[in-house]
């Protein structure tokens, strides 16, 4: 009796515990059993030691074999190419990426497509880095010495044709350094035909318009291109397609303020704007925000003072645009030197362009339309003014040999 009042605590707690708490129980400690990390047994310090020294005795493991060349093969005497593996992704990374402006300002690169611009570009002293193609035969019709510090890959024309923009692509891609226009060589026969006419281009957008304006600045013989801020970006691709190699024959230089387009122009010139309204119009005055207007910088040393503005205490000021000589393109209006600037279609040229003009005793050029039409392409404005000024320097130009030859 004795021994069963001993065990009573124990079955009581044994029938009052559920069924099944026992193995539950020794089931939660397996479990932190198995979480629990095995212990490293450490051999002593001596032993330690003479395991390093022995492993450092011992010959190490050889290296993993290096990665296998990438077979060139020869397009010609000392000028060497890489084939394109399928799967091969660098055309279609490269394109992507250089058709990005922010790519194209933070890395300094630009994509040019096509023989005719690819050839000018490395003739001008343009820097090559890389090339795509798709025949070998488009390597010969280039300047061997230029293609030799690039790298030349040959890809498929599919590929080509799957990431250029034009219709008909003749399979040639070429990754270059942005160019300097201050580094280049342009050709002998554009500098000999060069005249002091320049062109400022204000605010023109559309691509199309820019490379076509460029080509004809190239063709008239103009001397420089300003680009003030706002216009599109001259190394983009249709920029580039419009303009069929101007960037290469001509020097342009792009993103100005106009604080700093009098420091791209020559001492003593004189600028005038490209206008379609008629002579005798009387000057308007825009409203804009107190303090928004700003004059231009005069052109050599001193700033023209800013334009007035009329007395408005409230709202916003009215900024009286500055009077400029007015007269029609085809009458005489050149100098040496002289510059144009020819405005977007949208907004025309700028309250800038105009105090830079009457900072420099430049004058209002009329294009005359006929009434109802609002105004002409800005590209096409820009070649008939370019050509006019050319018409008029080369007359000029007679004109004084003839003095000196008969005075």
């Amino acid at each position: 009796m004795a021994a069963l009042g001993r065990l009573a605590p124990w079955l009581g707690c044994s029938l009052l515990r559920p069924r099944g708490t026992r193995e539950a129980t020794v089931g939660r400690r397996g479990v932190r059993a198995l979480r629990r990390s095995p212990v490293r047994v450490l051999p002593p310090q001596k032993e330690r030691v003479e395991a390093v020294a022995e492993k450092q005795k011992s010959p190490r493991e050889p290296a993993p074999p290096p990665l296998p060349a990438v077979e060139q093969r020869s397009a010609g005497p000392g000028l060497w190419y890489e084939k394109a593996e399928p799967g091969d992704r660098r055309l279609g990374k490269v394109v992507t990426i250089a058709k990005s402006k922010k790519f194209r300002d933070h890395h300094g690169k630009v994509l040019l497509e096509g023989h005719r611009l690819i050839k000018d570009a490395l003739e001008a002293g343009a820097v090559l880095q890389m090339l795509f193609f798709s025949t070998v035969r488009h390597l010969k019709e280039l300047p061997e010495a230029q293609l030799k510090r690039a790298n030349l890959v040959k890809v498929k024309f599919e590929d080509i044709k799957t990431w250029s923009d034009v219709v008909t692509p003749q399979g040639l891609i070429g990754i270059f350094s942005k160019p300097d226009h201050a580094k280049m060589s342009y050709p002998a026969a554009q500098l000999a035909s060069s005249l002091p006419l320049l062109l400022i281009c204000d605010n023109i957008r559309d691509p199309g318009n820019l490379g076509s304006i460029l080509r004809s600045a190239a063709g008239a013989g103009c001397e420089k291109v300003l680009l003030t801020k706002g216009c599109v970006d001259p190394w983009e691709p249709k920029v580039l397609r419009a303009g069929m190699g101007a960037h290469f024959r001509l020097p342009i230089v792009a993103s100005l303020d106009w604080e700093a387009v009098p420091s791209n122009l020559p001492a003593g010139i004189q600028v005038c704007v490209a206008d379609n309204k008629e002579p005798g119009t009387q000057v308007e005055t825009v409203s804009v925000p107190r303090g928004a207007a700003r004059a231009g910088s005069a052109p050599v040393k001193s700033k023209p003072e800013a334009a007035p503005a009329c007395e408005d205490e409230e709202g916003p000021a009215s900024v009286c645009i500055p009077e400029l000589a007015t007269q029609y393109y085809y009458e005489n209006w050149t100098q040496t030197p002289v510059a144009v600037v020819i405005g977007g279609e949208t907004h025309g040229v700028s309250l800038d362009a105009l105090h830079l003009a009457a900072s420099t005793g430049g004058k209002r050029l009329i294009i005359p339309v006929v009434p109802g039409v609002d105004s002409l392409n800005s590209s096409i404005a820009a070649g008939i003014m370019l050509f006019e000024g050319k018409r008029q320097l080369l007359w000029r130009h007679k004109q004084e040999d003839k003095r000196q030859k008969f005075p």
